[in-house]
């Protein structure tokens, strides 16, 4: 259901009184905002998965297969033209290896807000942000540009908490390659 409605300028006014236009109005601009918040929520998430899929070096027919949909119906997804059920979602998150709650949060940004309302807001900053502009522990630790490359990968998944967590993992990948 969408807010929008096609006002025919002819007709006249179904409002009574100035007061119900500007409470009509009012509506219109929260439904207005609503509509961006969503297709914000429906980018990042398009965007999320397309690059997730092509990380994983998987084609849209190959996803589509695993997830039990059609091609076509997963460019929908990629290019935010249509939204997932929850089952797809599931099975989705599944296949790419993401979170299913990260997931759902980016399908359904209207979650995220309503609980983020109960919530008082957390001010943190982004551990990878942190991690990236620290070039002392990135000298400390000999990282190599492939091993930030992957570590950005890493911070895409949206589970590391800290910057020392990053080095965690970089020891973890270093320690089972030379194994």
């Amino acid at each position: 259901m969408t807010c929008r409605r096609e006002i025919d300028q002819t007709a006249p006014s179904p409002f009574s009184t100035t007061e119900e236009l500007m409470r009509d109005r009012a509506g219109s601009s929260k439904c207005a905002a609503r509509e961006e918040s969503m297709a914000t929520g429906t980018r990042a998430f398009s965007k999320i998965i397309r690059e997730r899929r092509r990380q994983l070096d998987l084609t849209q027919r190959e996803v589509a297969r695993r997830i039990k949909t059609s091609t076509p119906y997963v460019g929908h997804l990629e290019s935010g033209k249509r939204h997932p059920s929850e089952k797809i979602l599931s099975r989705l998150a599944e296949v790419l290896r993401i979170d299913r709650r990260e997931l759902f949060f980016l399908a359904n940004p209207d979650t995220k807000v309503l609980l983020d309302k109960e919530q008082p807001p957390v001010q943190e900053s982004s551990a990878w942000e942190e991690f990236r502009k620290d070039t002392s522990m990135h000298r400390l630790h000999r990282i190599t540009a492939r091993e930030m490359y992957m570590l950005s990968q890493v911070a895409l998944m949206g589970q590391v908490r800290t910057s020392r967590d990053f080095i965690y993992i970089l020891n973890t990948v270093r320690q089972s390659l030379a194994s």
